[in-house]
């Protein structure tokens, strides 16, 4: 069973190589067929643009990794059932789920790699993925929070910006807070807030301070001043998508402030870090599915169940889509968001094997 089983493995791994190989590049090129005009208008330099679709490939391998992954078990496991290979392997006393293991030895493989690869390498691509969309492609993208924003810079002081310009690097209505023992100790207003890039300070104009100390209180009114506080101008409103360009240790760290500063956008940060530990299971579970789909002869042969693969991966990625839009623009908890549809495909896999064994 040993040659079988590297048989399998070998037939796994090269066909899911394969489908990445053969359907990135057509990614590619329908992606440049939309944008070239944006290119040209833009004038972006070609160095760029191959950096691009190096960023590009591993954001579309990842977003569509179900797919591909759906897709090459049925195509070889269906050519292994319509040559008579698998009623040849099952007919001399080995049982289906023994049949099952190269399989998942398969999947742990592929699984460790989307799992190293999404911790540490997609981060980074969709970093420079984004910056490049904003950059050339879609520079009015509404990326972040501008409005009404108030945040926890550290365990006494609170900070509240009306609008923030990403931009000018310029925040309204400038207010801050601090507090020791649950008491106001002073609290800062300005008109406007801005960082000023080459003297490194913050600038604040229409300067007002209010301080209270027991009975007293004492008034400071200055046009502009120069001076620094304990955040970056950044932490006003952060990207939206910042917990998907952060390896899995800053990850962690940026989840834990965010918690701390109150963060609006913490769900979303959350469901970043659930996915990317939920991503890897599922190769286990679409793998399961796959093999109990495609390891029998069907009237329709390798087309239907190929057919049944890319609907089936598709209704699975519109279900992580659709969960997580559900977390981001209501109460629905990040666990659940990333993790129902794992469940339920679960449950359709437990299934289809047990029918598969019948």
């Amino acid at each position: 069973m040993k040659k079988i089983d590297l048989y399998i493995i070998k037939r796994y791994l090269t066909t899911f190589f394969v489908m990445l190989l053969l359907f990135i590049p057509i990614g590619i090129m329908v992606d440049i067929a939309e944008k070239v005009d944006k290119f040209k208008e833009n004038e972006v330099p070609l160095s760029e643009i191959i950096s691009y679709y190096v960023d590009f490939t591993w954001y579309f391998g990842n977003l569509l990794f179900p797919i591909f992954l759906f897709l090459a078990v049925i195509w070889f496991t269906s050519k292994l059932a319509n040559n008579t290979e698998i009623i040849a392997i099952l007919s001399s006393g080995i049982s289906f789920t023994r049949f099952l293991r190269p399989y998942l030895v398969s999947a742990l493989i592929i699984a460790v790699f989307s799992f190293f690869s999404g911790m540490y390498i997609v981060p980074s691509s969709n970093k420079r993925y984004n910056e490049f969309q904003f950059k050339h492609l879609n520079k009015k993208k509404d990326d972040r929070k501008k409005n009404n924003l108030y945040k926890q810079i550290n365990d006494n002081e609170f900070i509240y910006v009306s609008n923030y310009d990403p931009i000018r690097l310029r925040g309204l209505n400038f207010t801050l807070e601090h507090f020791e023992k649950n008491k106001l100790k002073f609290k800062i207003f300005a008109e406007s807030i801005r960082w000023v890039e080459n003297d490194s300070f913050f600038r604040l104009i229409n300067y007002k301070r209010r301080s209270f100390s027991s009975d007293n209180e004492n008034y400071l009114v200055q046009n502009r001043k120069d001076t620094l506080f304990d955040f970056e101008i950044s932490d006003l409103s952060p990207l939206n998508y910042k917990a998907e360009t952060l390896n899995f240790k800053d990850l962690n760290d940026f989840i834990d402030s965010e918690i701390k500063s109150g963060s609006t956008l913490i769900n979303t940060h959350l469901l970043v870090r659930h996915k990317r530990w939920s991503l890897p299971l599922s190769a286990f579970i679409l793998t399961i599915i796959g093999v109990s789909v495609a390891s029998f002869k069907r009237r329709g042969g390798m087309g239907l169940n190929l057919a049944f693969g890319i609907t089936l991966g598709f209704i699975f990625i519109f279900f992580d889509k659709i969960f997580g839009v559900l977390v981001t623009k209501s109460t629905l908890s990040p666990l659940i968001g990333a993790w129902f549809p794992i469940f339920l495909f679960g449950v359709l896999a437990i299934f289809l094997i047990n029918y598969a064994k019948r």
